[in-house]
């Protein structure tokens, strides 16, 4: 017998890691589809972001039909009977293969004994499939498919819009690429994905971006190897516009890795002095590295701690990105998982951190600098109230309105929230540097 493993089987395991394991469907859906052919690799991503996006709907179904849950031991299994289910209510998969192929996919799992349950289980949900898709739908979190704590603090932030928001978490996001203006054209790249057979459309709201009415997998782009594109939303392509950077300026890009940001911003600014990009962790700044070498781009990067300065030189910066960490809610439909392993405990400490990058990054700012204050989140206190906060300490510290179309003005700041233009959920504020006599330690 084959012991080859199956897209549905791998897709299982990819969804058990983040549900019993707390690990990100980043690291868990790579480490299950790598030996998988790339059509079994994409039907596996599908599947394990599908339960991931409709979990809760999902979770409250099988509770339905399964007699007693499956032990925490076999959360594999759970997720493969999520999984199927998924198959059979969202996708247009024939429903004797969707069965017939997670039987097997036990089997491939090693646990035989699983199969006349899953083979019961998804054989009534075909069966009483309209009755059970209504289990729970009366309670907030099976309705919106997220967990209570997430749409109480999106209710209070935003009264008027949160329930577009939760909505639009749970949407496929749009496949957008950003263009290497020092390569290629946005027309002639346009051009290049016509003659690929690849449907695509410019995006009004960034000079650089790109829109494809389907996704497809980097190895069909024409040239991405060469540089002339990146998978990019048109919401972080906002930074680098916003920051501004000019020939011969020194810039620092703070929590830079994986590097899309850093990236853009040199691609914007030829012949800008120095680019420091700066990170915590070194395994992300690996794929920087690995990042800048495909566009031909030069970056200075460094590991270090940047609620501290213990790595910087000295030397003041002209411009400073703050790409700060946070709990990337404006990211969701895009991060699926984010919804099982973001907590709400943690919210505290991100404000914490974020106040310390602020404070640090302020010092390393000359006077006359700017400093673009960016997240992925949707929550204020990550944002507007971190920002005035920082106003509140800081006399020198003065506010430069972002003027543009996209998103809403929140006082310091500017917000998208998620789908606002097609884009993904960002905050951003620009600050500006000024010499004050009562500014201490800046």
């Amino acid at each position: 017998m084959s012991r080859q493993w199956s897209a549905r089987a791998a897709a299982a395991k990819a969804v058990a890691g983040v549900v019993t394991q707390k690990r990100s469907l980043s690291t868990t859906l790579p480490q299950a589809t790598n030996t998988l052919e790339p059509a079994d690799r994409a039907l596996a991503q599908e599947i394990s972001y599908g339960v991931l996006r409709h979990f809760f709907q999902l979770q409250a179904i099988s509770k339905k039909l399964l007699k007693r849950p499956f032990k925490s031991k076999d959360g594999d299994l759970h997720a493969l009977v999520l999984g199927g289910i998924y198959q059979l209510h969202f996708m247009r998969t024939p429903h004797h293969a969707v069965i017939s192929e997670s039987v097997n996919a036990a089997r491939i799992m090693r646990k035989e004994w699983a199969r006349g349950v899953v083979n019961a289980v998804l054989r009534r949900f075909q069966r009483e499939q309209e009755e059970l898709m209504q289990a729970g739908s009366d309670t907030p979190v099976v309705k919106y498919n997220h967990p209570s704590w997430i749409i109480e603090q999106i209710r209070k932030g935003w009264p008027d819009e949160w329930e577009q928001i939760l909505l639009n978490n749970n949407q496929r996001p749009p496949m957008t690429l950003r263009i290497n203006q020092q390569r290629v054209s946005r027309d002639d790249y346009l051009q290049k994905l016509d003659g690929a057979g690849i449907e695509a459309t410019a995006d009004p709201n960034s000079a650089v971006a790109i829109n494809l009415a389907k996704g497809v997998p980097v190895s069909r782009l024409p040239d991405f190897e060469a540089g002339e594109s990146s998978v990019q939303d048109c919401a972080p392509q906002q930074a680098a516009i916003l920051l501004g950077a000019q020939p011969n300026e020194r810039v620092l890009d703070a929590c830079a890795a994986p590097g899309g940001k850093t990236a853009h911003i040199l691609e914007e600014t030829p012949g800008i002095g120095e680019v420091v990009a700066v990170d915590n962790k070194g395994d992300r700044l690996e794929r920087l590295e690995e990042n800048m070498g495909r566009l031909g781009l030069t970056v200075t990067a460094i590991k270090g701690d940047l609620s501290g300065q213990q790595w910087w030189d000295g030397n003041h910066f002209d411009r400073i990105l703050v790409d700060a960490p946070c709990s990337a809610t404006g990211v969701i439909r895009r991060n699926p998982d984010i919804k099982l392993l973001r907590r709400k405990e943690d919210i505290r400490g991100l404000v914490k951190v974020q106040c310390a990058i602020l404070e640090s990054c302020w010092g390393m700012l000359r006077q006359g600098g700017s400093l673009l204050y960016a997240t992925c989140s949707v929550f204020p206190e990550e944002n507007e109230e971190q920002i005035q906060s920082f106003l509140a300490r800081h006399a020198n510290a003065t506010i430069i309105p972002i003027k543009m179309e996209w998103g809403r003005a929140t006082g310091a700041g500017r917000q998208l929230l998620p789908g606002d233009h097609g884009m993904d959920g960002f905050y951003y504020a620009h600050l500006l540097k000024q010499s004050s006599a009562s500014e201490e330690g800046g």
